[in-house]
């Protein structure tokens, strides 16, 4: 299945991205609702580059309530991007959503079988809800634009059946940002969330399980009031505003949950240790997933890296975590402002999907107490005085 999206903005820019889904077990009717609402989840990718006053739809139709909705989610969602491009929101004038189509189409009710979705992207998360998930339960992964690394991650989970989504971006998009058009951050769990529901009812999965934590609740810095949060799309209020919407206006039965909300990163990274088959294939780190990025399971130099390598110090040995990672971390001296914005020190917490700084602060002195009794990193003989 090919589905193709249509954007423009004035005069003359079209956009004209579109999925790519294979190995569609059969036919399945009343799609057009979930189809069309995935375009409607792509416009803040195209949105952003110029940031109009307003959002005319064409495609289907909202209710009032539905307008808010995608407001609320574009202003939240598109945070980190207002923040980094100084960009004002709070007027009421910033962005109105119109619907030019009186095109009602109808919300998926049929009934699904009792099999789990699970995204997945070779992290720690995803790895933990796999192996924490009932082993009796029907599991799928879903895969979207999987590079060799999540291949590799996937394939050692054991699980056979994976559903793969190709996620094709118009390259005007990229042409613009080169020439100075806005670009930054968007909520791409939200697209995840969008496009995993569209693929549970294609393949007749009823439940949907992210790999979200309570950690993610936790923003980064105040901006003209309001707290930005990197991983607002992985918060407790998004997966909460997500569900209500999706069963109302999405599909009725789909049972839309994060499995591992109740726990932090650094309670993940301790369970994670007990499954070792996974140290030699999976990364955490986003930069091999970038546009352009060399393949790389640990680039060693972002606050990912540095986050996860900190979690993981205390609890395993020299040798697990060159297995995992090919050096130590805590060397670059590079990373030592990462690590005080970690902890609290710095003046924002790194727009990263990483901790809670009291997390962070709870790792450094477990990781501390660990290396005094060898040789201490350059790291931790330069952080000592925050903890």
């Amino acid at each position: 299945m090919e589905v193709f999206f249509d954007f423009k903005i004035e005069p003359d820019i079209r956009f004209k991205p579109k999925l790519v889904i294979k190995n569609i077990p059969g036919k399945v009717n009343n799609l057009e609702n979930l189809i069309f609402h995935l375009g409607l989840m792509e416009i803040p990718t195209y949105w952003k580059t110029t940031c109009s006053p307003e959002i005319i739809i064409r495609a289907g139709f909202l209710n009032k309530k539905q307008i808010n909705w995608w407001k609320n989610l574009i202003v939240k969602g598109m945070g980190q991007f207002f923040y980094e491009n100084k960009i004002d929101w709070r007027s009421k004038s910033f962005l109105k959503i119109r619907c030019e189509s009186n095109d009602k189409y109808k919300l998926f009710d049929g009934k699904l079988a009792n099999k789990y979705l699970i995204p997945f992207s070779g992290g720690r998360d995803s790895i933990v809800t796999i192996e924490l998930l009932n082993k009796k339960t029907k599991s799928a992964l879903f895969l979207a634009n999987p590079n060799e690394l999540i291949k590799k991650a996937a394939k050692a989970t054991g699980i056979k059946k994976q559903i793969v989504v190709q996620r094709i971006i118009d390259k005007k998009l990229l042409a613009l940002n080169k020439k100075g058009y806005l670009n930054g951050h968007t909520p791409f769990t939200a697209l995840l969330s969008f496009l995993s529901v569209f693929c549970a009812v294609l393949f007749d999965y009823k439940n949907v399980v992210f790999s979200n934590e309570k950690s993610a609740n936790e923003g980064n810095v105040r901006y003209l009031g309001r707290i930005i949060n990197h991983q607002w799309a992985k918060s407790s209020e998004f997966e909460i505003m997500f569900k209500k919407y999706c069963r109302k206006y999405l599909a009725k039965h789909v049972n839309y949950f994060s499995f591992l909300r109740k726990y932090g990163e650094l309670e993940i990274s301790k369970k994670l240790i007990r499954f070792p088959k996974y140290f030699p294939v999976f990364s955490s780190c986003n930069s091999s997933m970038r546009i352009g990025s060399k393949q790389v399971r640990w680039c060693s130099n972002c606050p990912k890296c540095l986050f996860v390598y900190l979690t993981l110090y205390p609890f395993l040995s020299e040798k697990q975590l060159l297995l995992i990672f090919g050096k130590d971390i805590f060397q670059n001296k590079k990373l030592l402002p990462v690590m005080k914005a970690l902890v609290g020190q710095g003046r924002i917490k790194p727009f990263e999907c990483v901790g809670t700084r009291k997390e962070s602060l709870i790792a450094l002195k477990l990781s501390l107490k660990k290396a005094k009794k060898n040789k201490v990193p350059y790291i931790l003989t330069k952080i000592k005085k925050v903890v």
